[in-house]
């Protein structure tokens, strides 16, 4: 007996292929679900990298500051032991002090110029450069600074300016370095300062 076409059971051909597109489309369905997981997790560990940055910065700055008013308050302290001792200590190598002026500061032509300590009388002034540690570089930048120093301070052109360093740790290369410049060179040591130039030393005039 012959069935006709249209009351033949499923082609299974037919079959297969719609379970293969079932299962394709679970495939990809699985995919976009991972795909999606995936960009979550990518931008909440780029949201935590962002936060973790800006509090590394935030501790930067913190330390920073920090560090900045230890400096400050140690390099005042420093300043203030070499200022207590520094009359008495050039007026054992000659040059007598009238007056003494800490953290002066001027302004010409839209530039800075700060000293740490300057001692002055009528004819000459010594101007003080005050270093925890005293480097080699640290001597050749006060040198030009004080070749500068009457631009800076034209009231005192008619005085010879002398120079000097003065620190808590520096070795003794650079101390020598100094005294070869031309610097009267100044030790703090404890609760006082020397200064530690050869006896025969004689300064050089700066300006």
């Amino acid at each position: 007996m012959t069935i006709p076409h249209g009351e033949r059971g499923e082609d299974p051909t037919v079959e297969r292929l719609r379970e293969l597109t079932r299962n394709i489309e679970a495939i990809t369905e699985s995919i976009r679900e991972d795909r999606k997981s995936q960009k979550e997790r990518s931008e909440e560990l780029n949201r935590r990298m962002k936060e973790t940055d800006r509090q590394m910065q935030e501790t930067d700055r913190r330390l920073k500051k920090a560090e900045d008013l230890f400096t400050t308050q140690w390099g005042k302290l420093m300043e203030s032991l070499v200022r207590g001792d520094l009359v008495r200590l050039l007026d054992g190598r000659g040059i007598g002090v009238r007056s003494l002026a800490q953290r002066t500061l001027t302004r010409r032509g839209g530039e800075s110029y700060e000293v740490d300590i300057m001692a002055v009388n009528g004819e000459e002034i010594v101007v003080v450069e005050v270093k925890t540690t005293l480097r080699p570089e640290d001597v050749g930048r006060f040198r030009y600074k004080l070749g500068r120093f009457k631009e800076w301070w034209p009231e005192y052109r008619d005085r010879k300016v002398f120079g000097a360093m003065a620190w808590l740790q520096a070795s003794d290369d650079v101390a020598l370095h100094a005294e070869r410049q031309g610097f009267f060179v100044i030790r703090a040591t404890g609760d006082s300062a020397s200064i530690v130039n050869a006896k025969d030393f004689e300064p050089r005039v700066f300006a």
